[in-house]
Formats: structure tokens, C-alpha cells, sequence
């Protein structure tokens, strides 16, 4: 018999991630927007809990719990706040990252000293384009918006390799308009030394299927908070002497809205399940994303729909969850950037409904 039930280890996660979220985000969540950070005492208890580092090898301080842990919690983080989900997570993709191409002692060596920092972030930044520009042991690019207002440790991805700067990156603050809660900068770097570099194709395509994964529970995350509030939502709200759920056009839509959010998190977890399995994942981490990113933006942009006039007023979460669903959106060089991932398992060989897709993948 299959067995779906989560490990007690990986339930407790989610339940103590739901809680937090339920309790310490979600009723917060326009304070910690316009005041573009979290306190410190919440992002004190997040660390002590560990949601960082649930996915770091044990022998690293983390829990060892693995990528499906990861999304797990993340989803529930982000259906509170997504911008909190990252500022509780200030070394986020980074780690996976430095392990994919150093192993543990890259994690040691670069990340334990910002742990003894507790306001320290890293930020990992995705050239999917080839834009940043070497000249020997120097850096330089732009990124005209992250989510964040301070990055003491850069990883600069591409297809082919990782470089890490920790000098002259230039923050200048931007008005942003989703995720303001973990902050919101342009990025400048003009010629900062390289602290450390490394080519590898293989665990290149393994660091950015492992980003996407989180990327895309955040999304899922909020998508699922979106959808679930305007359900309920429409299940209040009367008209013609009935909820308005209950008429038939809106009741299409809450459904097809249900199985946005379903399908885009059976794609996650498989993708995640593949990590942790190691398994081929860059071309279901591409998918992953892809379908969080577009059914995103159905589900925002319905959920404000529902709600009609009500749904720009800031007296409803709505319109935050479309803002944050759309900014998520175009982190890692977004949908098309994935596209580009997974294309070549989608023109290898025609769809076949009984087969693994393991024999025409590559990377990850």
C-alpha cells in the first residue's frame, strides 16, 4: 500500500511552521510592510527554531531534513508573509548553493562567520543571461530590484558556476512594490573582488534547481493564503439571497482556483522528492516554478476579482497577496528563465503517460 502521510519528523516541521505563521505573521503582516523588516526578537526565535537551516546537514548545525522539509515549511511561512518567510530565512538558497559546489566545508567556511552576525543576509542573484561580467579576479552587475536592504555575502549563479563577493556591493533603497518586509534594494557591483569561484556545470544546474524549489513554495505558500481567503470570502458575502460562492460562474472559479494551487504543489513536491531522492531535477525544479509563477498570478489576480471593488482596499490581504505573487514572480529570471531548463526534456521525446522522464533529463 502507498503511504502519503508525512514522517513524524517532517509533520512537526510543518505544524510548528504553521503555527508560527498563524500566529506571529499573518496577523502582523502590514506592519512588518511598512515598517520593511521584522523586529528582532521574531527573527531571534525563527533562528533559535531553526527554520533556516532545517535542510543543512546536521554535522553543519542544521536538522538534516532535506529539500521536501524545506518547501514544507516555507509554504507555511509564506502563507503568512511572504516577505517574513525571507527575512526568517537570511541565508535562504545561498547554502544549498555552497554545497552543490564546496560541500560542507563551503558551508563552514563562508557561512559561520555571518551566523555569529544576527542581522547578517546572503542573497544569491541568477545570471541566467550571462550579464555580470568578469575581469580577473573581479566582479561586476546590477540587479535593479531584490528583496532585501542588506546582503553581507553575494552568490552570483550562472549555468556554468558560482562567485561569491562580500566587498563593495552597493544597496541603494527602492520603493518595491511586493516582498517589502524583507526590504527591497537595487544591486550595484562594479569591479569587487571575487572571495572565492568555482566552474561546475552539473552542480551549477543542482544549486538552481534547489533555489527554484524554494522559490516556488514561497509562491505556493501564498497562492494557497490567496485562494483559501477569497473561498471564504465568497462564502460570506451575499447576494441574490445567497452566497455569492454558491452562483455558478464564481463557484467554477473557486474551483479552478483549488486545483491552481493543487496541481502547482504536487509539481513542487516531486521536485523536491527528486533532491532529496537524488534524482534528476533540474528540468521538474524548472516545471516547478513555471506553473507556481503562472498559476500565481491566476490565483492573485482572481482572488482580487472575487472580492470586486473590496479587493484594492488595504482592509483586505488580497491585494498584498497580488503584489507579493507578482513580485515573486520575477526573482531567478522568472518563468522564461525556467522555459529555457526545461525545454530539453520537453522536445527529447514525445509525452509518454507510464514512463519516468529519468532517461531524458541531464543536470541535476
Amino acid at each position: 500500500m502507498i503511504d502519503f502521510a508525512l514522517d513524524e519528523e517532517l509533520a512537526l516541521g510543518a505544524e510548528t511552521a504553521q503555527r508560527f505563521s498563524e500566529q506571529q505573521l499573518l496577523p502582523s503582516q502590514r506592519a512588518f510592510e511598512a515598517q520593511r523588516a521584522l523586529p528582532e526578537a521574531l527573527r531571534r526565535e525563527a533562528a533559535q527554531i531553526g527554520f533556516d537551516r532545517i535542510d543543512w546537514p546536521e554535522s553543519a548545525g542544521g536538522a538534516g531534513l532535506g529539500a521536501l522539509a524545506r518547501v514544507l515549511v516555507t509554504e507555511r511561512l509564506a502563507a503568512g508573509c511572504p516577505g517574513a518567510a525571507l527575512a526568517l530565512q537570511p541565508i535562504g538558497a545561498v547554502a544549498q548553493a555552497l554545497r552543490a559546489f564546496g560541500g560542507e566545508a563551503a558551508l563552514q567556511r563562508h557561512l559561520q562567520p555571518l551566523l555569529a552576525r544576527p542581522d547578517a543576509r546572503a542573497a544569491l542573484v541568477f545570471d541566467a543571461r550571462g550579464r555580470w561580467a568578469s575581469d580577473g579576479d573581479a566582479l561586476s552587475g546590477h540587479a535593479a530590484w531584490l528583496p532585501t536592504d542588506r546582503i553581507d555575502l553575494l552568490a552570483v549563479l550562472s549555468r556554468d558556476g558560482l562567485r561569491l563577493v562580500t566587498q563593495g556591493i552597493v544597496l541603494t533603497e527602492v520603493a518595491g512594490a511586493g516582498l517589502r518586509a524583507a526590504g527591497a534594494s537595487e544591486l550595484r557591483v562594479d569591479r569587487a573582488p571575487v572571495e572565492a569561484a568555482w566552474t561546475d556545470p552539473a552542480a551549477a544546474a543542482l544549486a538552481l534547481a534547489h533555489a527554484r524549489v524554494q522559490l516556488a513554495a514561497l509562491l505556493v505558500g501564498q497562492m494557497h493564503a490567496a485562494a483559501d481567503y477569497s473561498r471564504r470570502y465568497a462564502l460570506e458575502r451575499v447576494a441574490f439571497g445567497k452566497p455569492i460562492a454558491h452562483h455558478q460562474a464564481l463557484a467554477f472559479l473557486i474551483v479552478d482556483m483549488h486545483s491552481a494551487v493543487d496541481a502547482a504543489r504536487q509539481l513542487l513536491h516531486e521536485a523536491a522528492w527528486r533532491l532529496d531522492a537524488g534524482r534528476p531535477a533540474r528540468e521538474a525544479a524548472a516545471t516547478a516554478l513555471i506553473e507556481a509563477i503562472e498559476n500565481g498570478v491566476f490565483i492573485g489576480a482572481n482572488a482580487v476579482q472575487i472580492l470586486g471593488g473590496a479587493g484594492f482596499m488595504r482592509d483586505y490581504p488580497v491585494e498584498k497577496q497580488l503584489r507579493e505573487l507578482r513580485a515573486l514572480g520575477l526573482l531567478l529570471g522568472g518563468a522564461d528563465a525556467a522555459r529555457d531548463d526545461a525545454l530539453p526534456a520537453a522536445i527529447a521525446a514525445p509525452i509518454d503517460f507510464l514512463a519516468t522522464t529519468d532517461a531524458t533529463t541531464q543536470g541535476a
